[in-house]
């Protein structure tokens, strides 16, 4: 791969990937907002607007960049465990986004401040821990510990 698309692709990754960062920072506001006695009937509706035009997309993109680009440079898809896990970690958390977090910011938009405290509390943690796994895949990025897939102790 020519060097201006191979830096063109990882520039795409990590701007992607740092959006998802602060897409999930955002929720995490808004979500600690409601239970800090914000209106739930204004903040809900934003939360869900976030979901549904930038992190769903967003998810969609990161995962097939992240694809494109262990397979079309040397790190390979299934050469290392490091690139290995993030793609079962991020493939993990597409299904969350796409089958869990952006229906239930929908259905907290829709009943407002009827929504439970516990499904309130799950708008919390769920970006809290989805932050925490973005950025154990930055340091995995940047360290990339040793360890090949069927090579067991080589580089």
């Amino acid at each position: 791969m020519k060097p201006r698309v191979r830096k063109t692709l990882l520039a795409t990754h990590v701007a992607t990937s740092v959006s998802w960062l602060g897409a999930d920072l955002v929720l995490l506001v808004l979500g600690a907002a409601v239970l800090a006695g914000r209106d739930p009937g204004e903040v809900y509706p934003a939360a869900a607007l976030i979901g549904d035009v930038l992190l769903l997309p967003l998810t969609a993109v990161i995962w097939l960049v992240g694809v494109a680009n262990a397979l079309l440079t040397p790190w390979g898809l299934l050469r290392h465990w490091w690139v290995a896990g993030k793609l079962v970690l991020t493939t993990v958390m597409l299904g969350l986004v796409f089958f869990l977090l952006t229906p239930g910011l929908r259905e907290a938009a829709a009943a407002g401040a009827e929504l439970a405290g516990r499904d309130r509390i799950n708008l919390v943690v769920a970006p809290a821990v989805s932050g925490a796994l973005l950025i154990l895949m930055i340091v995995l990025s940047v360290f990339k510990p040793r360890g090949r897939i069927g090579r067991a102790g080589s580089r």
